[in-house]
């Protein structure tokens, strides 16, 4: 069968949680999706809570992925022990709650992997390697039992994202990158069969800067004093892409851009 996987970029605040419960179901309805990833690292701005992540679940998620924010509301520690649908990255050293893979049952009886991952440069040298973390968890035997296996890789260089991308190349059907909150327009297949997007961009409010008030960014620029960043208000979007899967040779055939604009 022809799999649909649709991946969302970071939800952001609010202003993202509101535009994804709303539209989010008819987007999967639109383009015939069949399982859906959303990274709902940013939910409350910087983090996500329990709560926030089950408003994902309700809205449409059947996966939620995490990043550098993971830790940033302490009481999602215990809830990413007890629901195997939200995961953090892989590659978090040491002994940490939560899991970085998951195993979830698709349509037909296929089972769908999800990993995890987060980069090191220029976001956080304190990990694993995430390429030899994606290596442990392809050789294992919860691996092995998947007949599809996909990728948020959660970085800051979009030439970290882009070696991801190519080193997995044809050991997974997609591999899509998440964090820098703007959408990028090099959706491909590689020559392996894997497809790739640097960026899915982001779910939040459309005039701002990475979701924020364009003025706290402003202020950091022109050498005002730290302060909190505030999530932007007004019309939002969601940014995403879906991933067309021949399950039967187990390659990417189509990556899209899929777009909301409100």
């Amino acid at each position: 069968m022809l799999l649909q996987i649709l991946a969302v970029g970071d939800i952001v605040g609010e202003g993202g949680q509101d535009i994804l419960s709303r539209r989010l179901r008819e987007m999967k309805q639109t383009y015939d999706i069949h399982f859906t990833v959303v990274n709902g690292e940013n939910a409350s701005g910087v983090g996500i809570t329990p709560k926030q992540a089950k408003g994902l679940f309700d809205a449409g998620a059947d996966v939620i992925t995490l990043g550098n924010h993971t830790w940033n509301r302490m009481q999602i520690t215990e809830f990413l022990d007890r629901e195997p649908n939200i995961l953090r990255p892989a590659n978090y050293a040491g002994k940490v709650p939560g899991r970085g893979f998951g195993v979830f049952d698709g349509p037909k009886g296929l089972k769908i992997g999800v990993m995890n991952l987060m980069g090191r440069l220029e976001l956080n040298p304190n990990l694993d390697s995430p390429f030899k973390m994606a290596n442990n968890i392809l050789k294992s035997a919860e691996c092995q039992q998947c007949d599809v296996v996909v990728v948020d890789f959660h970085a800051e260089a979009t030439s970290e994202k882009g070696a991801m991308g190519w080193y997995l190349d044809g050991k997974v059907q997609a591999v899509w990158g998440t964090h820098t909150h703007v959408p990028t327009a090099d959706t491909q297949v590689l020559p392996n069969g894997t497809g790739f997007v640097t960026d899915l961009g982001m779910t939040g409010a459309q005039r701002s800067i990475l979701g924020m008030r364009p003025e706290n960014s402003i202020n950091i620029f022109m050498g005002g004093l730290p302060r909190r960043f505030e999530e932007a208000e007004g019309v939002c979007k969601i940014n995403a892409c879906c991933f067309s899967i021949d399950t039967q040779t187990k390659q990417c055939v189509q990556v899209k851009r899929v777009d909301l604009l409100e």
